[in-house]
């Protein structure tokens, strides 16, 4: 681990020359594509004549991650050629100025891509963090000559792609038999014609993100779940998803995730996931302008053995303490919890996360470790009374408005050293959507000090700690009544 800038761009690949050929997978921050191009070309010895070429510095890498500053034809095509054993791509840049045609992506370079037949994995990325920038020199014909070569691709992810239409898609998805994942990001013209006629596919998908696909509508939804084994499923930022949408993916038994962040649903809709809402693990509903507290006894009531792990109810103008106290009710095992943005969350929602148990046997407020209540209207000091402890004791991330005092927040981490505490409206968990793969991977092992003197030490309160818990847990009974 180190930082690529502090190499001169002409020694950058000597130093790479060190490196042992076992070395399979590599994964660079960000770094130029005019070094990345020099690191994987082959290159000529010194003093020797351009017949004496030397092979690729790393001839081993089979998955190979970077993040540059332009993705080109160029740095494309001496990937593909000058590493014969890749297996898995991942390429995304950022550019801070639309780019020339020099510095861009053009059909002629997604020709190039699997020149050894290999690759199972591809994903190409052009990310608006600095501008609004797309890959505007790639077009449908761009994707048939690249799905050529794709036909046994696993696994597909393509983001900024604004000149391709339905035939381009739709090509990748049918040309792709082996096709499990698809991610398409910012698909202007992605409508639902793509998946018309999916059936003629192998319906293998498990895995599908479509996030900034304004055009596509509920009709989409319901050819999709033809795919009927889908365990992810990503529809952030597609405002025209409705109702009749949730009614087809209630036919989904083995989904786990589903992000419908910005989506057109209502409480009554989200009714239809009573059905799956014991399988599921993740749910975000972040923006759904039309959800109210109903939307709470909608999805949880009469429903046991819940596995949910992560609920994302940020930017719910319409939610407040009494579907939270709802929601406590119903003793969902949630460990991350988010509800930013919410103008009548206030204190009640703190004291009803606090003193809700999952199970009698465990600690009060227990199975929380993230909690993010940035700039919801009633929070006021009386909320940081019951973050302290003995409360929340698997707390590790609190995410608080700005406008708390700051001595407050002080004595809040001294008295819990292991808790990280946000007030400047970053998100917790950033990207958490973003790595679906490690969602499932809780590091239960690690049991920080705290947490061991909370859950394990005997004695481990005092009595007036303990009195206090009791009788702020039969104030919420009150509270709920």
């Amino acid at each position: 681990m180190f930082d690529v800038s502090l190499f001169l761009r002409h020694n950058f690949a000597l130093v790479w020359a060190l490196v042992s050929e076992k070395l399979t997978s590599l994964e660079i921050g960000y770094v130029s594509s005019v070094m990345v191009t020099e690191l994987v070309g082959p290159s000529l010895g010194p003093h020797q004549s351009p017949n004496h070429v030397r092979p690729s510095i790393l001839p081993g890498i089979q998955k190979l991650c970077l993040s540059v500053d332009y993705i080109t034809d160029t740095m494309v095509s001496t990937i593909s050629k000058g590493l014969m054993s890749l297996t898995h791509l991942d390429l995304r840049d950022a550019p801070l100025i639309e780019p020339t045609i020099t510095f861009d992506l053009t059909n002629s370079g997604l020709q190039q891509i699997n020149q050894h037949g290999k690759l199972k994995h591809l994903s190409l990325v052009r990310s608006q963090e600095f501008a609004i920038t797309y890959f505007r020199r790639v077009n449908d014909l761009g994707m048939l000559l690249m799905a050529d070569k794709c036909e046994n691709m696993e696994s597909i992810c393509l983001g900024g792609f604004c000149r391709v239409t339905d035939t381009g898609f739709k090509t990748i998805l049918h040309s792709c038999s082996s096709l499990y994942k698809l991610q398409v990001s910012y698909g202007i013209h992605l409508t639902d014609l793509v998946f018309h006629d999916i059936s003629a596919t192998s319906l293998s998908l498990i895995h599908v993100s479509l996030r900034w696909c304004n055009l596509l509508t509920n009709h989409a939804i319901k050819n999709l779940v033809l795919n009927t084994r889908l365990r992810v499923l990503d529809l952030r930022d597609c405002k025209h998803f409705g109702d009749e949408a949730l009614r087809a993916i209630s036919a989904l038994l083995e989904l786990k995730i589903l992000l419908l962040d910005g989506s057109n649903i209502s409480d009554f809709g989200l009714s239809y996931l009573r059905g799956i809402i014991n399988s599921l693990v993740s749910l975000s509903v972040r923006g759904c302008k039309r959800l109210t507290d109903k939307c709470i006894s909608a999805l949880f009531e009469g429903s046991s053995k819940l596995k949910l792990q992560q609920l994302d109810l940020s930017n719910l103008p319409n939610l407040s303490d009494n579907g939270v106290l709802a929601l406590a009710k119903c003793r969902v095992p949630i460990s991350e919890l988010r509800m930013r943005q919410c103008p009548l969350i206030g204190d009640t929602s703190v004291m009803a996360l606090a003193s809700m148990r999952v199970d009698e046997d465990r600690l009060h407020g227990c199975s929380l470790r993230l909690l993010d209540l940035y700039n919801c209207g009633g929070i006021t000091q009386l909320s940081f009374r019951w973050l302290k402890k003995p409360y929340f004791p698997r707390l590790r991330c609190l995410g608080v408005t700005g406008s708390a005092s700051r001595d407050i927040i002080d004595a809040l981490a001294r008295s819990r050293p292991f808790l990280h505490v946000a007030c400047h409206a970053e998100e917790l968990g950033s990207n958490q959507w973003d790595n679906l793969h490690g969602l499932y991977m809780h590091d239960n092992d690690e049991v920080d000090e705290l947490e061991q003197w909370l859950l394990e030490e005997e004695g481990g309160y005092n009595d007036e700690e303990m009195m206090d818990a009791d009788d702020d847990a039969e104030l919420l009974d009150h509270l709920a009544l």
